[in-house]
């Protein structure tokens, strides 16, 4: 229901000459092998593993992998429906989860899931080619760029083995215990004083606590890969500065598009990039990147969100 809701609510893509989009799809599964030797050369992650390239796919293919990574992650974690309203229950989520596919499937550039087909790095060559149009900035290194981003991604799951399943236990955690969240009649208007928005009113204390630990992964994930991205530095992208101060002005968007965003938790990812790369930044230029990776030692050396705004805290913590 999910792939079926979002594919006829897909938008089309820039329209590309047959020879032009062959040349992009092949160039950017080399890019994607070649942009994480330049990840391992700056990160020291993943010396020995395999080079692999990535999978090139259009908007309905990323659909189809999105919600197949979704339906991995999240299998045994959600309740299992049962009784006469069962089908009505399943039909419903399926077309809201198609809805957002939707939505994100003209935005996505690429993406790493570690959690089906053990692992695949997917590259959105219609969004790729779209944005660097719109952005005005050299084909090849805009591509390259996004790569080194995904790169650092897959090197993150595939050089840290426990994190894949330490991220899918944190979900699955705080699936398990949503109804703990749901608010009684009579506390209503107590708990929508108190709240800070509605995933507050929605959240038990016990849940907070684990959306906590996963929030704080996933903006180290992100600020990482962010920050890579732009470390690996001009030699690899000379316009890696310019990609930078258009792409950050795109992520802003309009005020519509900002609202959706808002309202499908996007734009809460748009600062989770900014501030995991503030965190990624101020720790390697404090003590070096072979020192940042004690981060991946394991879940005890992960940062907590109040961590992620202090990284000093963290630096105590871990490196005292």
């Amino acid at each position: 229901m999910a792939v079926t809701t979002a594919t006829r609510l897909l938008r089309p893509g820039p329209v590309v000459p047959r020879a032009e989009a062959d040349v992009a799809v092949h160039r950017l599964r080399e890019l994607a092998v070649d942009a994480e030797v330049h990840v391992r050369e700056l990160t020291g992650l993943g010396q020995g593993l395999p080079l692999l390239p990535g999978e090139v796919v259009d908007r309905p293919g990323w659909v189809r992998a999105a919600v197949r990574g979704l339906a991995a992650l999240t299998d045994g974690a959600l309740p299992r429906q049962s009784g006469a309203f069962s089908g009505v229950v399943a039909g419903t989520a399926g077309v809201q989860a198609g809805v957002v596919v939707a939505f994100l499937s003209g935005r996505v550039l690429g993406q790493y899931d570690p959690f089906s087909d053990g692992g695949r790095l997917l590259l959105v060559a219609p969004n790729i080619v779209g944005a660097q149009r719109s952005l005005d900035v050299p084909g090849e290194e805009f591509s390259m760029w996004v790569c080194l981003h995904e790169g650092t991604h897959r090197l993150q799951f595939t050089a840290v083995p426990w994190l894949a399943g330490h991220f899918a236990g944190l979900v699955g955690t705080l699936l398990g215990t949503m109804d703990e969240g749901s608010p009684r009649l009579r506390d209503l208007p107590r708990r929508l004083r108190e709240a800070g928005g509605v995933v507050d009113l929605l959240q038990s204390p016990a849940q907070r606590e684990v959306l906590d630990r996963l929030l704080a992964l996933s903006t180290l994930l992100e600020g990482h890969a962010d920050h890579v991205m732009d470390a690996v530095g001009p030699d690899v992208v000379p316009s890696v500065r310019v990609i930078r101060e258009r792409f950050t002005a795109r992520r802003k968007g309009g005020v519509l598009d900002r609202v959706l965003r808002t309202l499908l938790g996007v734009e809460a990812k748009v600062r989770q990039y900014e501030e995991g790369a503030a965190f990624t930044g101020h720790v390697v230029d404090a003590v070096g990147m072979e020192r940042f990776n004690t981060v991946w030692t394991g879940p005890e050396t992960l940062p907590t969100r109040a961590e992620i705004a202090d990284p000093a805290a963290w630096l105590r913590r871990v490196q005292p």
